[in-house]
């Protein structure tokens, strides 16, 4: 039929074709032909006793204010349970969660082969994430896809921090920042947990660091 016809006929009855908008992430990817993806070398094993072997790393997302969202960034250290960096921002950029790596190299628990843990998203697929990676002399690690259970430390953590704070205490993003900075603190130092020796996850890194000497 003669797509004239159509629009005649469409604009007689009223009708309105909804056009499905395209996936943005999807045609980064299209366009962008370098992402990667790696083996699972963690493979769950998630038991770890020496800090700094094993990091894992993931984002989640914050509702705060007036319906806003905001995207943090977290670099879990499994041995520890210690939350060595994280990254607050209001856009999904690459930029974002680089910068919630840049300053692993200056912690002294993580030496040449340690490993770094993701899902496939399109961050950790791009080749300034691998090339930013290698610089710091880290290994990739990826979940299998639609397997969120491989990175079930960081979705725990997440998990806990929604339970604890309320994110939509705060209006602006200045306040969300201060917020979670506070908790990361209150967490590090402060939140006991059973899993660790009813210790912090500081006195735990201190405590599994001590056996090693």
């Amino acid at each position: 039929m003669n797509h004239k016809k159509i629009k005649r006929i469409m604009r007689e009855k009223g009708l309105i074709t909804v056009i499905r908008r395209k996936n943005p992430y999807r045609d980064i990817m299209k366009k962008t032909q370098e992402h990667r993806t790696f083996n699972n070398i963690l493979a769950r094993n998630f038991h770890q006793n020496i800090p700094g072997k094993v990091l894992c790393t993931d984002i989640t997302y914050l509702y705060y204010g007036q319906s806003q969202r905001a995207y943090l960034s977290v670099v879990k250290d499994i041995a520890s349970r210690e939350i060595i960096s994280w990254q607050l921002s209001s856009n999904l950029t690459l930029k974002f969660v680089l910068d919630s790596i840049r300053d692993l190299e200056n912690i002294r628990t993580i030496k040449g082969e340690t490993i770094i843990h993701s899902d496939q998203g399109f961050h950790y697929t791009s080749p300034e994430f691998i090339t930013k990676v290698k610089s710091l002399g880290l290994r990739q690690s990826m979940s299998r896809k639609g397997n969120c259970i491989d990175n079930a430390p960081m979705e725990s953590f997440f998990g806990h921090l929604k339970d604890d704070i309320n994110c939509k205490d705060a209006k602006t993003f200045n306040e969300l920042n201060d917020i979670i900075s506070e908790y990361m603190g209150y967490y590090n130092k402060e939140r006991y947990q059973w899993g660790i020796k009813k210790m912090t996850p500081v006195d735990y890194r201190n405590h599994l660091l001590s056996q090693q000497i």
